[in-house]
């Protein structure tokens, strides 16, 4: 009895986390939200407006956030190949950090993106996103195609998913 328990725990432990993921977060094949957001400046702007008529790679993320640092260099590559036809924009959740920091954290280590600043948790809300280092990809027409978390994502595939 003790070792089957043990092994319906260990089934449960793994399981339970691809079972929470399946079900958070905006979903594939979904039309993206239009919600406004602010840009570092302080001023009300249209998300829609970043990327209209192109692919997007959005990412919800933080400046103190572990797995957003560590998905970095490969969002940077990404914006260095395709950043003349896909739009790469950054959106700071408001948690834990100032329009200040997030300023001087961009001018640093995140150059060639659209910086957006979601200061009420609006485009968090609508976009239902479970953590920061959650990217979300559109195609041209604004659908979602990828929808990934954590800081080891395959960019590059989920660009080529917006482009089919």
């Amino acid at each position: 009895m003790m070792r089957m328990s043990r092994t319906l725990l260990a089934t449960l432990v793994l399981a339970l986390p691809m079972a929470l993921h399946a079900q958070l977060g905006i979903e594939i094949g979904a039309t993206a939200p239009d919600v406004m957001v602010e840009t570092l400046d302080g001023k009300a702007v249209s998300l829609a407006n970043a990327y209209k008529g192109r692919p997007a790679v959005i990412e919800f993320w933080a400046t103190w956030c572990g797995n957003c640092k560590a998905l970095e260099p490969r969002i940077q590559a990404a914006q260095r190949t395709h950043g003349t036809t896909v739009a790469f924009i950054g959106v700071a959740v408001s948690m834990n950090q100032s329009v200040e920091r997030v300023k001087r954290y961009t001018a640093e280590h995140l150059k060639g993106f659209t910086h957006l600043y979601d200061k009420k948790g609006d485009a968090v809300g609508e976009f239902d996103v479970p953590a920061t280092s959650y990217v979300v990809v559109l195609d041209k027409a604004g659908k979602v195609v990828y929808t990934g978390l954590g800081g080891d994502q395959d960019i590059e595939a989920a660009i080529r998913k917006a482009a089919r």
